[in-house]
């Protein structure tokens, strides 16, 4: 499991994007529709349509890092973004949860067979 500190920045994309894109392909959309500078240092949290998959970029400084994740069973319990600029600001304890498999709203480990 990855280690976050308390100052790491995290954006969530609100919504779906193709898991085929890499390195170039996330790195544009957080420029063009995150409005967000990919070199800052921050996570960028991507999640395909079925919400079994997601994605994180990352600056380490020196080179870019692209994290993938595939839930063998269930989907993640993606938050839904209020926000017209189509990122959501997270903690990284928040993130954490996330990537567990707990529900946010409900402040429970989701079941794997809910939807």
């Amino acid at each position: 499991m990855l280690a976050f500190h308390s100052s790491l920045k995290v954006f969530l994309a609100s919504e779906p994007v193709d898991m085929r894109k890499s390195f170039g392909g996330l790195y544009s959309i957080v420029l063009n529709q995150l409005k967000e500078e990919p070199t800052s240092g921050a996570f960028f949290v991507f999640i395909n349509k079925n919400l079994n998959r997601l994605k994180i970029l990352y600056f380490d400084g020196s080179g870019l890092w692209v994290f993938a994740k595939r839930l063998e069973q269930g989907r993640f319990s993606w938050p839904k973004g209020s926000n017209s600029d189509g990122k959501i600001n997270l903690t990284p304890e928040a993130l954490h949860l996330l990537l567990s498999g707990i529900d946010m709203k409900q402040g429970c480990k989701k079941a794997w067979y809910e939807r």
